[in-house]
């Protein structure tokens, strides 16, 4: 009975992939794994010919999206079959529909590989499911507060999941991450040496963690990533492992090069968080058997997830938009940085918004104290300007908190486009960053296609 219901379940399935198809494919990366798991709660689990050995969930708070796609293709590159859910849809139905997509009528699948970007709340679910036993965690960080809570909670449903039949691929500069290690079967460490763009925290408002093993406080001797970076524990002898499997040394960012295992990869994106990415990528693709001229064929022409860094133009400004989730510290941090590496003179645009990703809503200015804005403000920038209808004062506090000359923040309670684009207008600078979440980002670009139609039309 279960059988049958399996294939009822992926009949309907590959109708609705194919439909979806042909009315707009990029809408199809998770309804069809929606209807089957209505019809069948465990239908992920009767799919054949799937080698567990051979199945990747790629979890973590940040570099899901990145460190999965750039997994796939690296092994697609060098002539793999890979099964992936390369959308980002990464809760059970989206592994779903990438099933349903790959198998045949009767559900059987004929990939090298599985990999899988997984939800970190969802990932015990899909687990129980699709037991995987290759498991990548890129790190566990404060986010989104209104469904996770503290970081801690999510650590806990990972452990909770972590056995012996499993090999882990753990960051070694991440505590919570590293302390993992202990639950597992085999753990291999990436991580990323000190370089040019290693720096080191004392500001008022830094914080640090507490150690997953005795709960006394973490130290970091300097950070990469904003809470990731060398460290050790100030009471126990819990540290960062000083020699580890993979390790990005030899860091030369205007080479755009890095070493590994002394081999030396040339990469596309240059940022320090995505040197972690890359190092992930190389640990699985050498473990199962990539060479290092196949990865970096792959590293040449690979291209990250669009929606991240996209331009604007509105008359003679570029506006520069960098993609954060407002409910994440780090990924506000690295836009920052991202931003602060341009010292041409600059209009700084910060819209945070009230977040409705569920009832009920909330505002959240709080990560952005967790941010170091020294380098930002040491940029060149000429004018900032905050709107939001929700949170643009508390963000305007927060800047002048850091040091900026209110006189040099023009604040706006609102996010209608026209008073946030005539704004801009006042000042005759073209340089322009903007942060703020992707909804604001899609209506001011729409906003601009409409301005230069109706200038078209008079």
């Amino acid at each position: 009975m279960k059988k049958i219901r399996f294939l009822f379940a992926l009949f309907i399935g590959k109708i609705i992939c194919f439909l979806v198809n042909i009315i707009n494919k990029e809408k199809g990366t998770n309804i069809a794994g929606v209807f089957a798991c209505k019809l069948q709660k465990d239908f992920i689990s009767h799919f054949t010919g799937i080698d567990y050995n051979k199945v990747f969930f790629i979890t973590g708070t940040n570099g899901k999206s990145t460190t999965n796609n750039m997994i796939v293709h690296t092994l697609r590159n060098s002539g793999k079959k890979v099964t992936s859910n390369l959308e980002g849809a990464n809760l059970l139905t989206g592994v779903a529909t990438a099933l349903i997509k790959d198998s045949s009528l009767f559900g059987k699948l004929n990939s090298d590989f599985f990999v899988f970007e997984t939800d970190e709340r969802y990932f015990s679910i899909i687990y129980k499911y699709l037991p995987a036993k290759n498991i990548c965690i890129t790190n566990l960080q404060k986010d989104q507060v209104q469904r996770n809570g503290e970081p801690d909670y999510i650590y806990q449903k990972i452990k909770s999941v972590i056995n012996k039949d499993m090999t882990l691929y753990l960051n070694n500069e991440e505590p919570r991450v590293k302390s993992l290690s202990k639950y597992a079967g085999k753990s291999i460490f990436y991580g990323v040496s000190k370089n040019d763009k290693s720096f080191v925290k004392n500001d008022f408002y830094d914080v640090s963690l507490p150690c997953p093993i005795c709960n006394d406080k973490i130290i970091f001797d300097y950070y990469n990533v904003d809470n990731i970076g060398n460290f050790k524990c100030s009471n126990c002898e819990f540290k960062s492992n000083e020699t580890i499997d993979f390790l990005a040394t030899d860091i030369n960012y205007d080479k755009a090069t890095f070493k590994c295992l002394d081999y030396t990869y040339s990469i596309n994106n240059t940022e320090p968080f995505f040197i972690y990415n890359y190092v992930l990528c190389i640990a699985i693709c050498k473990t199962f058997g990539i060479s290092e001229n196949e990865i970096q064929e792959a590293f040449k022409n690979f291209k990250n997830i669009s929606g991240r860094l996209e331009t604007l133009h509105y008359k003679n400004k570029v506006i520069k938009y960098i993609r954060i989730k407002q409910e994440n510290p780090e990924t506000l941090q690295s836009a920052l940085d991202y931003i602060s590496c341009d010292k041409i003179p600059k209009i700084f645009v910060l819209g945070l918004e009230e977040l409705k990703d569920f009832a009920p809503y909330y505002t959240n200015t709080f990560y952005a104290f967790d941010c170091n804005l020294d380098k930002l403000i040491s940029s060149n920038v000429q004018r900032y300007i905050c709107f939001s209808e929700a949170v643009a004062y508390d963000s305007a506090n927060r800047l002048i908190y850091a040091g900026i000359d209110k006189n040099n923040i023009s604040i706006l309670p609102t996010d209608d486009d026209t008073a946030i684009m005539q704004e801009l207008d006042k000042y005759d600078i073209n340089n322009v960053y903007l942060i703020t979440w992707l909804k604001k980002y899609y209506e001011l670009d729409k906003y601009i296609k409409n301005h230069k139609e109706d200038k078209k039309n008079d």
